[in-house]
This record gives structure tokens, C-alpha cells and sequence, in this order.
């Protein structure tokens, strides 16, 4: 798995808990919801992305997901 797919895949998988605990537990999850979204928006524009570096230290080959 490339850093990029790995990124999107955990990107997806914290929305989808994230909605889970809005709906079963706290509304206020939805800020971690929109967290999320606003990195993915501002990855796409400046092509900085924390989960990426992340990724990248411990290990994960770098590729395009596409």
C-alpha cells in the first residue's frame, strides 16, 4: 500500500468512526469530522499533508494512489 492510498483509506475510516460516534455518543464529533475534511481540502491544495509525513517515518513506500 502507497502512503497516498494509505492516507485516503484512513482519512475515510476516521469520517465514517467519527459519524458513528456523532450519531451514538456526542454531536461534538462532528468537529473532528470537519477536521478531517479540512486537511484533506488543504492537502489537495498546497500538496502538505501531516498524515503523510506520518506514513512516510515509519515506513510506508511512497507512490500514487492513481
Amino acid at each position: 500500500m502507497t502512503i497516498d492510498k494509505a492516507v485516503l483509506a484512513i482519512a475515510g475510516s476516521f469520517i465514517l468512526i467519527s459519524l458513528l460516534l456523532a450519531h451514538f455518543h456526542s454531536v461534538n464529533w462532528l468537529w473532528f469530522t470537519a477536521f478531517v475534511g479540512t486537511n484533506l481540502l488543504q492537502s489537495a491544495f498546497t500538496g502538505f499533508c501531516p498524515m503523510a509525513m506520518i506514513l512516510k517515518k515509519i515506513g510506508i513506500k511512497p507512490g500514487s494512489a492513481f
